[in-house]
């Protein structure tokens, strides 16, 4: 199937990948690895190729955030699989306790396909980026990060935004060269709460 830049999920269809997240989760606190069960006659909209990641919040921090931004599998596959990663593979966090599922908020983000920014200067990249709306993919050869649009949460300066996308590349933040790449997405949002 063909990626659109419009992602529509019905709220039934939210709800699915959500279950389908948690019981990654709950499966890989019983020792199974994390994948979509089998379950019969997927909606199309999550038999999609799409890139999503899924953050784990606890208390309103920060317990875990991993995902996929170019398309490798089915939606529903990828949710399970950010999710497990997320809850047990990120590696700035312990891994989940069985504990700690019950006060664990998932929200998982599809993205949009990526489209390249062409900038000859940081000055130009800035002029193009929309605070709030769009997710980067930063790449200088084997140097590559990404923040997702709810970063501009804590980083709402375009300066200070692209700063800290060159640091998590491992990048000088004054970095500018000819190899840089830059490639922006849109996310579709939502939580279970």
């Amino acid at each position: 199937m063909a990626p659109s830049s419009c992602i529509e999920l019905t709220r039934a269809e939210q709800t699915l990948l959500l279950v389908i997240a948690r019981d990654s989760i709950h499966a890989g606190l019983h020792g199974a690895a994390g994948t979509a069960r089998d379950r019969p006659a997927l909606p199309p909209a999550l038999e999609a190729e799409r890139g999503a990641f899924v953050t784990l919040t606890r208390r309103t921090r920060l317990r875990g955030c991993i995902g996929t931004i170019e398309p490798g599998g089915p939606l529903a596959r990828t949710v399970a699989e950010s999710a497990y990663s997320a809850a047990f593979r990120d590696p700035r966090f312990p891994q989940l306790r069985p504990e700690e599922l019950e006060g664990t908020s998932i929200e998982i983000s599809v993205l949009t396909p990526m489209e390249p920014l062409a900038a000859a200067s940081r000055e130009a990249l800035i002029a193009q980026l929309r605070p709030g709306v769009d997710g980067l993919v930063l790449q200088d050869g084997r140097h590559r990060s990404t923040f997702l649009p709810k970063v501009w949460e804590q980083l709402a300066d375009p300066d200070a935004f692209l700063d800290q996308l060159l640091a998590k590349a491992a990048l000088p933040p004054d970095h500018w060269s000819a190899s840089l790449r830059v490639h922006r997405y849109q996310t579709f949002a939502f939580s279970d709460t």
